[in-house]
C-alpha cells in the first residue's frame, strides 16, 4: 500500500470555500489537484486526518478521489499576488497532500440527490468510525461525477488527535455529533452497514493505512513521541474503534429516533 509522490509546478487557483484555503493546482504528471496545506489551519492533523480517512473509505468500498503526496518547494506560487496565499505557501514547503481534482463535479444534496438506504447507511457507520464532523447538511463533503456518488473532505476526522488525551478512552466514544450528519435521516440499516463494513476492513489493513504518514507530518511541537510511537497511538485508536463499533452503532440508532 503506498501513495505516488509528485512535485507541484502550478499554482491554479485558492479554492475559498475550504476554511483551511485549500487550492487548486498542477503537478508534474500534468493532473490537477486539490492541495491540502501543512502550513493552513490544524495543519498536518489535518492532513493525517485526510489520509486515514480518505484510504479508510476506499478500503470500504467507497469512491474517493486518488491521494497523492506533492511536494512543494520555494518557488511555487511566487506569482501568486494575495499576501495570505504567500504566507500560506511559505509555511508548507515540504510534503503536502493533494487529492485528484474531479472536474466538472457537483455537490450532492442530500434531500435533492437519490441516495439508497444502505449507502446512506454506510456513510453514517464511515464517519462515527473515523469521528468525522464534517458531512452536514451545510456542507455534505460529498459530490456527484458522472452519475457516481464520491466522498471528499475526511480533514475534520480523528478529532481525538487535536487533544491527543487517552486514545484507547477516545476510541469507546459513542460520538455524539453524528446527530448532525446529512444522511442520518437515510441511515435506516445501520446494523447491516456495521456487519458488512466490519468484515471489509481488519486491524491489519488500518495499520499498513496508518504507515503511510510520512514521518515528516509526525514532528509535532511539544511532542517527544517517534513517529512510530504516534503511528501506535493511531492503529490503538482505530483498532479499538473498530472493535468496540457497537458504541457508535447505538448512537446513530438512539439518534435516528431522535428525529422523529
Amino acid at each position: 500500500m503506498e501513495l505516488r509522490r509528485q512535485q507541484l509546478t502550478r499554482y491554479v487557483a485558492p479554492l475559498r470555500e475550504g476554511g483551511s484555503l485549500p487550492a487548486l493546482a498542477e503537478a508534474d504528471d500534468g493532473f490537477k489537484y486539490v492541495v491540502k496545506f501543512r502550513g493552513a489551519g490544524h495543519g498536518k492533523k489535518a492532513l493525517i486526518a485526510e489520509l486515514i480517512g480518505g484510504e479508510v473509505a476506499r478500503a470500504l468500498g467507497f469512491r474517493v478521489p486518488e491521494l497523492v503526496f506533492v511536494d512543494l518547494d520555494a518557488d511555487f506560487g511566487r506569482t501568486e499576488g494575495d499576501e495570505e496565499v504567500q504566507d500560506l505557501l511559505r509555511a508548507s514547503e515540504g510534503l503536502n497532500l493533494g487529492l485528484h481534482f474531479l472536474s466538472g463535479a457537483l455537490t450532492l444534496d442530500p434531500y435533492v440527490n437519490p441516495v439508497d438506504e444502505d449507502t446512506a447507511s454506510k456513510i453514517v457507520w464511515l464517519d462515527a468510525f473515523l469521528t468525522n464532523v464534517d458531512r452536514t447538511v451545510r456542507n455534505t463533503n460529498m459530490l456527484l461525477w458522472r452519475n457516481e456518488l464520491w466522498l471528499i473532505d475526511q480533514g475534520a476526522s480523528l478529532i481525538f488527535h487535536h487533544s491527543w488525551g487517552d486514545a484507547a478512552k477516545a476510541a469507546l466514544s459513542p460520538f455524539p455529533y453524528i446527530k448532525d450528519h446529512a444522511l442520518l435521516h437515510k441511515a435506516v440499516n445501520i446494523e447491516d452497514a456495521d456487519k458488512a463494513l466490519r468484515q471489509k476492513i481488519t486491524p491489519r489493513t488500518l495499520e499498513k493505512i496508518v504507515d503511510l504518514i510520512p514521518d515528516g507530518w509526525l514532528d509535532w511541537e511539544g511532542s517527544e513521541q517517534t513517529p512510530d510511537e504516534i503511528r501506535g497511538v493511531y492503529k490503538l485508536f482505530l483498532t479499538e474503534r473498530l472493535k468496540h463499533s457497537a458504541n457508535f452503532v447505538k448512537q446513530i440508532a438512539d439518534a435516528r429516533k431522535a428525529l422523529v
